[in-house]
């Protein structure tokens, strides 16, 4: 059965399906970036808060230590000796949060799919 559409017009609406195919992937992407904000939202707030807190707690921790060492040892030593324990801690702690950082992909997995099913539609109309 022939048509009576020229290539041009098919062409024509091959770019509007594509036009419409970004439009919905960015519209997509948007809504599940979103929802996870949403979600991260309360849990970033209670972790804020927590860490404030346990930074005051470290904090007074170490200041009793260091009035503890006092009394074996002169101040300025068991000051320093408090600060280099802080210190190897902070230090191993940070290498493994980089390491679990690198495990950690920040990228809409749905969106890519969705991208890429459509890259092979465009690719399979244009045939």
């Amino acid at each position: 059965m022939p048509t009576d559409r020229s290539i041009a017009d098919v062409l024509q609406d091959v770019v509007r399906n594509l036009q419409e195919i970004v439009r919905a992937e960015v519209r997509l992407a948007k809504t599940e970036l979103r929802e996870e904000a949403v979600k991260a939202k309360p849990a970033g707030t209670l972790l804020g808060t927590g860490a404030l807190f346990g930074l005051f707690a470290a904090f007074f921790f170490l200041l009793s230590a260091v009035y503890a060492l006092t009394r074996v040892m002169p101040d300025w030593a068991a000051a320093l000796t408090v600060a280099a324990l802080t210190a190897v801690v902070a230090a191993s702690t940070l290498a493994a949060g980089k390491k679990r950082l690198t495990q950690v992909h920040p990228v809409p997995e749905k969106t890519v799919a969705s991208i890429k099913e459509s890259v092979e539609w465009a690719k399979r109309q244009t045939r």
